[in-house]
């Protein structure tokens, strides 16, 4: 079977930043589609944790995935 290699680059409407990963469902819709991170802080956000923090936590992410 031919693997599909291709890769769809998306805009997120919230942040508008361009994005290649699995898109997160917005928890302020339900509808619309928008970059992990986005969904990240949506999702940190919903049980309290404060903006800096919400950015040192995608920051980890971030190395996590560099190490991969």
């Amino acid at each position: 079977m031919k693997e599909n290699n291709v890769i769809r680059i998306q805009i997120c409407p919230q942040c508008g930043r361009a994005y290649s990963e699995p898109a997160a469902l917005s928890r302020v819709d339900n509808q619309t589609l928008i970059c992990p991170d986005c969904g990240t802080r949506e999702a940190l956000d919903s049980i309290g944790v404060k903006p800096d923090e919400q950015e040192q936590i995608i920051a980890s992410i971030h190395r996590c995935r560099q190490q991969e």
